[in-house]
């Protein structure tokens, strides 16, 4: 266990006994440090369900295709906590360093002096604190669950608010309608701010329209107010400022371009000015871990037969399984191969809404526990899931069992195998491929 995760673990034993869904503490905390919320580059404010660190990776991209410093904060990390924190530099930015990182927790750690937190609160009061002593042009900054009470709501004035697809997800800290998610999410609209929307379903746009009118605030929707489209293998975006003629997105899927096109549409109604030709460069550069990421080095793709594909996708919820089933179709539409998935999932999540979106793709779905998660799904209830589907199924002991297993099979062609279900499982991925997010 390295220092900082010694410190995190101390930190997570502060959680408050009964969780009062407010920002008293992020309050208290902040004022101890002097406030940096105060003391922030001017940022952008991202809520959503699905999309939301992809939409933050092709705006970081594009920004830093200008030569701007932009610092970022996303959550969760996959492997190393230093992930959810990037600190901007000329030439593109860096992760924290264990050495900052540290000395951040140890501040906020000694200024709580012990009263009841989260660790995300905690963590967030960190981040803020290291945002605010290093100098960028542009914060990204991205909510960790929900928005109208997130620990990050504590800006008083973004550039922009931005809120990408909503679907039903945590339902026992968010609701279990959309309506009450959607309610939830448009809590980062501040008076006067542009708010940028992704495509919705009727029941969250609307939640989100009326809350931005009693803000004041100006309304930038897809399909009403800007568009985006792929096209002869291009990326295609238009709002009233004109036209962009892009090329196709490096991350891959249909909701890349979604994404691609919600972050333009964010970079221009914050009025950055940025130039087409760091658009072109952003879009194309843009990468984000465990997003339908082929796997080609490190340790497992040896394990597949030769010619396999390997792909990962930390996707978890049934809007995000038909994001990936949608982008594996495109795959099969272009080279088709027998398709292997190797699932596993939180006990709290809709894992059959999930797996269901893979009928009719899925030869077979080998089921995994994911290590070292207490609320991991038992490999046997997604082996039970997926049969009711008409799926066959079987249980795996790990990761590396599964894609031996894969290997036994015997199929016509060398099989496209795509590991999903989990971010959890996604960096367990990574940390056993030996591949870290950078």
């Amino acid at each position: 266990m390295t220092a900082i995760d010694a410190t995190l673990a101390r930190l997570q034993a502060l959680h408050p006994k009964l969780i009062d869904l407010s920002l008293d503490r992020m309050w208290r905390i902040l004022e101890r440090l002097d406030h940096p919320e105060r003391k922030l580059p001017p940022l952008i404010h991202v809520a959503g369900t699905n999309g939301k660190g992809s939409t933050v990776a092709f705006m970081r991209a594009i920004l830093e295709a200008c030569d701007a410093r932009i610092h970022v904060y996303t959550s969760p990390h996959l492997v190393r906590f230093n992930e959810r924190i990037r600190l901007g530099a000329k030439g593109g930015g860096h992760l924290v360093g264990d050495a900052a990182l540290q000395a951040a927790l140890d501040e906020c750690e000694r200024v709580n002096d012990g009263e009841p937190i989260t660790i995300f609160e905690i963590t967030t009061a960190a981040a803020l604190l290291l945002f605010s002593r290093h100098p960028a042009e542009i914060l990204l900054l991205e909510v960790g669950l929900g928005g109208r009470l997130d620990a990050t709501n504590v800006i008083d004035r973004p550039l922009v608010s931005v809120i990408t697809p909503v679907s039903q997800d945590h339902a026992d800290y968010l609701g279990d309608t959309l309506a009450s998610v959607a309610t939830e999410k448009a809590g980062i609209i501040k008076r006067g701010v542009p708010v940028v929307v992704a495509p919705q379903p009727p029941e969250a746009l609307a939640v989100i329209e009326a809350v931005a009118q009693r803000a004041r605030a100006p309304l930038h929707v897809m399909g009403e107010h800007w568009q985006v489209s792929e096209e002869r293998g291009r990326l295609v975006f238009q709002d009233d400022d004109g036209l962009l003629d892009l090329p196709a997105p490096k991350l891959f899927g249909r909701h890349q371009t979604v994404n691609a096109g919600v972050a333009l549409a964010a970079l221009r109604a914050a009025n950055l000015n940025v130039p087409p030709r760091a658009c072109e460069a952003g879009i194309v550069k843009a990468e984000w871990p465990a997003r339908m990421q082929r796997l080609t080095l490190g340790s497992l793709p040896p394990l597949l037969p030769v010619g396999a594909e390997l792909w990962l996708d930390g996707g978890h919820n049934p809007e995000g399984g038909r994001a990936i089933a949608a982008a594996i179709a495109d795959l099969e539409e272009r080279v088709p191969r027998p398709l292997v998935l190797v699932a596993g999932m939180l006990a709290s999540k809709d894992y059959e809404g999930f797996l269901s979106n893979f009928d009719g793709l899925a030869r077979r779905i080998f089921a995994v526990a994911i290590p070292n998660q207490a609320k991991s799904l038992p490999a046997s209830a997604i082996v039970d899931a997926a049969e009711r589907i008409g799926i066959p199924a079987e249980a795996q002991d790990g990761i590396e069992q599964a894609l031996r297993a894969t290997a036994a099979l015997d199929l016509e062609n060398p099989p496209r195998v795509l590991i999903a279900g989990s971010l959890y499982l996604a960096g367990e991925v990574l940390r056993l491929n030996g591949t870290l997010p950078e």
